[in-house]
């Protein structure tokens, strides 16, 4: 699971902030590593600690978001 840098609330305002092209960070907290570069992965949200009320998954190239389902 990893996170956006941008601590969104919800899916829609992910999808909303890439859509106006904004550029989406993503990292991967613990011992996995703190950078997601490229392919896919799964996105979780809101940040720790409020509960995750949403999950996606993303096309990730060179570390920004390009495409979220």
């Amino acid at each position: 699971m990893a996170y956006t840098v941008t601590n969104f609330r919800t899916k829609k305002a992910l999808k909303d902030a890439l859509k106006s092209g904004a550029e989406i960070e993503v990292y991967q907290p613990g011992p996995f590593g703190p950078d997601v570069k490229d392919g896919t992965c799964t996105l979780e949200g809101p940040h720790y600690p409020a509960p995750h009320s949403w999950y996606a998954s993303a096309v990730v190239r060179g570390g920004k978001v390009v495409s979220v389902k």
